[in-house]
């Protein structure tokens, strides 16, 4: 790639604190799983940090409030998060990152943006190395990612 073109990806762990505690206990993967406060039967306070697609499809989101999460779908598994987990977690799976780029930006725990310009020539490879980074976290961590390629052809 020219020097004027530049090549980054945008990696964004799936539903990242949700996915380490399926990973922890997989006998509550495939369920609604939330991560956040104690709803209380739908009497508790604090919000959704966050949840996996199968809770999602009853409406709950981040930022919800417990109990509305808990009144949209009661049988929801409800977890408290475990920040040194997810740290830990997070510091494996940027350690795989770096490998892939000199040029590399965290951004949170679960998010990281990688200038790639110097590896690939073209969208296939671009493509190919996306896939290969997805593999290796996956093997590593048991735990999925989208990558977004991002092309800008810089004109100052």
């Amino acid at each position: 790639m020219s020097e004027k073109n530049r090549v980054v990806f945008h990696v964004d762990m799936d539903h990242f604190f949700s996915a380490v505690e399926e990973t922890k206990n997989p006998s509550i993967k495939g369920k609604p799983v939330v991560v956040g406060a104690d709803p209380k039967e739908g009497k508790g306070r604090g919000v959704v940090k966050t949840c996996n697609y199968e809770a999602r499809e009853f409406g709950i989101h981040s930022g919800m409030p417990v109990s509305e999460a808990w009144r949209r779908c009661p049988t929801a598994i409800f977890v408290p998060a475990d920040y040194q987990l997810y740290k830990k977690v997070s510091a494996e799976i940027m350690k795989i990152l770096r490998k892939f780029s000199d040029k590399f930006q965290q951004w949170g725990l679960d998010e990281a943006f990688l200038d790639v310009s110097s590896q690939i020539q073209n969208l296939d490879e671009a493509i190919e190395l996306a896939e290969k980074i997805k593999a290796e976290i996956l093997e590593s961590q048991k735990l999925t990612c989208s990558i977004g390629v991002m092309h800008a052809c810089m004109r100052w």
